[in-house]
């Protein structure tokens, strides 16, 4: 375990033709899962599009450990139509095949995704993440298309240790940043 933070933000101020959010200071350290919440606008997905390289940084630092790989869960992701594509089949491409599936995840595996509801996609997409080797994770609104069920499925493979691993987690959910979350950070709306 490294005393160096997976995660350095400071003083970042990012946006796109101008600025958007910011400044905002925080780490994300291994074992930690950290949530972040503010307002809408307040600026959360424009700081994971600075994170990821598509959003403009204005002022301050992003700073990564030069050891650790990222896993990015997005926001809406893309379910291909009509592609028979079983769960199985889609944690063996994304690599998340590796690390045994927790069994709530076990009826997904043998279907097909494009047959799976929107919460079930999204509970597996999410493992894709959770489940690779990624040392730092971030999850932009994991609980999209969740019911109350799954939501409770997705903090339980949250709370499942990994070791040398620290979440980012976004979310308009404050029950289950609450639920999940070692640390909350607040963005100023």
């Amino acid at each position: 375990m490294s005393a160096e933070p997976l995660l350095r933000v400071d003083r970042l101020v990012a946006g796109y033709t101008g600025p958007v959010m910011g400044p905002v200071s925080f780490e994300v350290s291994e074992g930690e899962v950290v949530g972040l919440r503010g307002p809408n606008g307040a600026g959360k997905s424009t700081l994971i599009r600075a994170l990821s390289g598509s959003a403009r940084i204005f002022e301050g630092t992003i700073h990564i450990r030069p050891d650790v790989t990222v896993a990015y869960q997005r926001q809406r992701p893309a379910r291909p139509a009509g592609i028979p594509l079983t769960g199985a089949e889609l944690l063996h491409l994304t690599g998340a095949h590796e690390r045994k599936p927790p069994a709530g995840l076990e009826p997904l595996l043998q279907q097909r995704i494009d047959r799976m509801s929107g919460g079930q996609f999204q509970l597996l997409e999410v493992w894709t993440v959770i489940g690779s080797r990624a040392g730092l994770v971030i999850l932009d609104e994991p609980t999209n298309n969740m019911d109350p069920g799954t939501v409770t499925r997705l903090a339980e493979l949250l709370h499942e240790p990994a070791k040398g691993r620290g979440v980012l987690v976004v979310t308009h959910e404050q029950s289950f940043l609450k639920t999940v979350a070692t640390r909350i950070v607040e963005l100023p709306g």
